[in-house]
């Protein structure tokens, strides 16, 4: 279980019911619930979430060139 600081008890906490998001900006982070209290936690985990395979422009093959004649 994912650990995060609950601002309402003002203590580090496992997060209940943790669920992996990805943010607006395209960090993941962990929400869910204060086991104590029912508060909403949020922690944000480094670096970038990784985009789905073949949703990327760079993930699809280069096209050849052109003919020349």
């Amino acid at each position: 279980m994912p650990e995060g600081y609950c601002v309402k008890c003002k203590a580090k906490k496992e997060i209940g019911e943790a669920v992996e998001v990805t943010t607006k900006n395209g960090r993941r982070a962990i929400k869910g619930k204060c086991p104590t209290c029912g508060t909403v936690m949020y922690k944000i985990l480094g670096g970038k979430a990784t985009a789905a395979a073949g949703s990327s422009p760079s993930a699809q093959p280069a096209k050849p060139p052109a003919p020349t004649t």
